[in-house]
């Protein structure tokens, strides 16, 4: 046997062992609930992988409804194409801007109850399957709303309600509290090369 067919016989074997492993965990694993993601860090892609989780709903003929939280004074792609699907996907951008653009927290911690009872109204209404809270640890962290009360409520949703929360600083109780939780590290930025940001990258 030549080195390259030996090698080959050797992934191949290999390769049906994990396929056997695989085929063994999956047949396990048989719950099927709502869950709680929580993506934070300080790399950029929270939103992205949240929007990108809301296209799959999409292509499941599933609703879902979108509360931005912070955002709301720049137009974005994503707005314009999940209008197209106004039957399956309710984006509502309920923020004025970044704090250090508004720069009045009595006016922020009131936008903020807001779009919270937004959130809260989708987390109870029976017809929506998956609910996405952009940029609401950022609210948290300023203490602009309770994190126990936001705990609290949304560890208490339907049982098949998918909820996502996004944002930097996840509060440790969220993160205790989530199904799934992916912390993005940031490696590398354009913005920090004097790149500013761009439509079709960063909105």
């Amino acid at each position: 046997m030549t080195d390259e067919a030996d090698l080959n016989a050797r992934h191949n074997a290999k390769m049906a062992k994990i396929q056997t492993a695989r085929a063994k965990m999956m047949a396990e694993r048989q719950i099927e609930k709502g869950l709680l993601i929580v993506n934070t860090g300080t790399g950029k892609g929270k939103t992205t992988a949240a929007l990108g989780m809301v296209c799959r709903a999409i292509g499941h003929g599933q609703k879902v409804a979108v509360i931005q939280f912070v955002k709301g004074a720049l137009k974005t792609g994503e707005k314009v194409v999940f209008d197209a699907f106004p039957d399956q996907v309710e984006f509502t951008p309920m923020g004025e801007g970044f704090t250090w653009d508004t720069q009045d927290r009595a006016r922020d911690i009131a936008v903020a109850r807001v779009a919270w009872e937004a959130v809260k109204a989708r987390i109870a209404d029976p017809d929506i399957d998956m609910v996405v809270a952009d940029e609401l640890n950022i609210v948290l962290r300023y203490e602009y709303l309770p994190v126990e009360e936001v705990v609290e409520a949304i560890t208490a949703r339907p049982e098949g309600k998918h909820v996502i929360v996004t944002g930097r600083n996840a509060p440790q109780a969220l993160i205790d509290a989530a199904d799934l939780v992916t912390d993005m590290t940031l490696v590398k930025h354009p913005f920090r090369s004097g790149v500013k940001a761009q439509a079709g990258i960063e909105f």
